[in-house]
């Protein structure tokens, strides 16, 4: 199990982490942010020029994953105790989803406090012989951040239990963190997708709207938006796996086969095996069809019709091309065969 203390700075997350070991037998202090200052040793100046945080780096958010998983196995099971500041909705996504796909149960936590006292905390590190961030220039930033973390504080409190730490020391914090995790607390519902040890057949399904908007979901274990479905199972029909993964996703039962628009080979890129990815046309819903769609909460947030123009924002480059060919194809009435998004042998 991961113990997750999220938050700004000021708001006690170290200190706090320090009293839970004494109050979690077992655990263990796992703190990413080793890991950040790692690879700004190893990384050329250029890489980290192009990023204002290490955590902009898929590589620390791959190495998170990583190696909490091996420090579990290495100490047999846990719990980690992880004091990290993570204000990304979507950094969080690729990081709990990887954890979940792991099978390794993650408790969320956001130790709270009111501007003010961060402010004060935050100012009183000058004081603290020794404190990496006594600097003026740290404290700057820290304090700069606390408009970020205003903005998240929205999705932080939907997906985590909040502990308010104004008035408590960091001993009373962490009591309190441990008796939220006795009552069961703090459990991130999170969908888990084993992560492929090999190349990997999936589908998608395109659906409309009355508009010709294309419909994306928001899934809660990976970052960036995507289509209605998924992996093909061993021995399954690609166009019927994307039809079952619609009626999963969005409690929708396609009435017919949906044609397909675009095979797309995806290179391996390490981590990622790549494979063969499949998008079919799911047709137009009715305005009456898109009010009575459902969704899992642990494995989708959202979901919305977007136009083209509204997908490149919303889409990750290998998704966003892929999309935009299977438009092609739909308004010539073809299919595309694609390699790494681009079009072959036609």
């Amino acid at each position: 199990m991961i113990v997750w203390l999220n938050g700004t700075f000021g708001a006690g997350k170290t200190t706090a982490a320090r009293e839970l070991l004494d109050l979690l037998p077992g655990s263990v202090l796992y703190d990413p942010e080793l890991i950040g200052t790692g690879l700004r040793l190893m990384l050329p100046e250029k890489r980290l020029g192009e990023v204002s945080d290490y955590q902009d780096l898929p590589c620390w958010r791959r190495l998170v994953v990583d190696t909490a998983a091996a420090l579990l196995s290495e100490i047999g099971g846990g719990p980690l105790v992880v004091p990290m500041t993570l204000l990304r909705q979507e950094y969080r996504d690729e990081i709990f989803g990887g954890l979940a796909a792991r099978r390794i149960e993650v408790r969320h936590f956001v130790l709270d406090a009111e501007e003010t006292v961060l402010r004060e905390r935050i100012e009183q590190r000058a004081e603290i012989p020794g404190d990496p961030g006594a600097s003026a220039e740290v404290r700057v930033w820290c304090l700069d951040q606390l408009a970020a973390y205003r903005e998240a504080l929205p999705w932080l409190t939907a997906d985590a239990h909040v502990v308010d730490t104004d008035g408590l020391n960091p001993r009373s914090t962490a009591e309190r963190v441990a008796e939220a995790i006795r009552e069961g607390e703090g459990v991130c519902d999170i969908v888990q997708t084993p992560e492929p040890t090999s190349e990997t057949l999936a589908a998608g399904v395109l659906l409309f709207d009355e508009q010709d908007r294309v419909l994306l979901v928001d899934p809660t274990y990976k970052p960036g938006w995507e289509f209605p479905g998924g992996v093909v199972e061993p021995g399954e029909a690609p166009a019927r796996a994307g039809m079952r993964e619609v009626a999963e996703e969005l409690g929708l039962h396609l009435p017919t086969v949906p044609r397909l628009l675009v095979v797309d080979w995806e290179p391996p890129l390490p981590p990622g095996y790549g494979g063969l990815r499949l998008l079919f046309d799911g047709g137009r819903l009715g305005a009456a069809e898109a009010e009575r769609l459902l969704l899992p909460g642990a494995e989708l947030r959202g979901w919305r019709f977007a136009t083209e123009d509204e997908a490149a924002a919303m889409l990750p480059p290998v998704r966003l091309t892929r999309l935009r060919w299977a438009l092609r194809a739909r308004e010539r009435a073809t299919v595309l065969n694609l390699e790494a998004g681009v079009p072959v042998g036609a």
